[in-house]
């Protein structure tokens, strides 16, 4: 079984993917989505958020600020679904332009390979051509 470091390791790989922008050139907002998405998408925000529904029903048993319908409650969680579906879609917005600029990059890397294959055959075709117009001796 993989270790934690390996499987943190493997999930930022992609960052330094060559064709994969750093830090420095991200724009305010995609350094956002980032954390955003880092943030959204972790046990952390799960178990924190139980922990404050939690907290929120224990509080407010029956003599608090917001008693057992939990009212308030409902909005402030009706409020973060609203801002969290599009936070999500920025999210994923950046992640199709970080899956983009990688397709990019590999498409390069593709058309760079078959020029350097191409130039290999036609150079092995030269070498065969000139070994077959070599005298006999000199081809053993």
């Amino acid at each position: 079984m993989p270790s934690r470091w390996q499987i943190q390791h493997a999930r930022n790989l992609w960052r330094r993917h060559p064709a994969v922008r750093e830090d420095d050139a991200l724009t305010v907002g995609e350094r956002a989505a980032d954390r955003l998405r880092n943030g959204m998408g972790s046990w952390y925000f799960v178990i924190a958020a139980l922990v404050f529904l939690a907290g929120w029903m224990i509080g407010n048993r029956g003599v608090g600020f917001d008693p057992y319908p939990f009212i308030l409650l409902n909005l402030l969680l009706s409020c973060v679904a609203a801002l969290q579906g599009a936070i999500l879609l920025i999210a994923a917005r950046r992640s199709d332009q970080i899956s983009a600029e990688l397709a990019i990059h590999d498409y390069n890397t593709n058309v760079e390979a078959a020029e350097m294959i191409k130039a290999i055959r036609d150079m092995t075709e030269d070498i065969v051509g000139r070994l077959d117009g070599a005298p006999q001796g000199m081809a053993d």
